[in-house]
């Protein structure tokens, strides 16, 4: 492992924070994702009956 020196701490924090918010845009992602199918598979359904 590479040696951070005094540092040591101030780096893992900000590897932790950095992974911590990639990963909370990967599921926010993934949420608004699965919203948007959702609606767009609603208003699919109602183009067909009204169509």
């Amino acid at each position: 492992m590479v040696e951070l020196g005094k540092y040591a701490g101030t780096v893992l924090a900000a590897y932790g924070v950095t992974v911590l918010l990639v990963l909370g845009l990967v599921a926010l992602t993934l949420t608004k994702g699965a919203r948007v199918k959702r609606a767009l598979e609603a208003q699919e359904k109602r183009m067909s009956k009204n169509g």
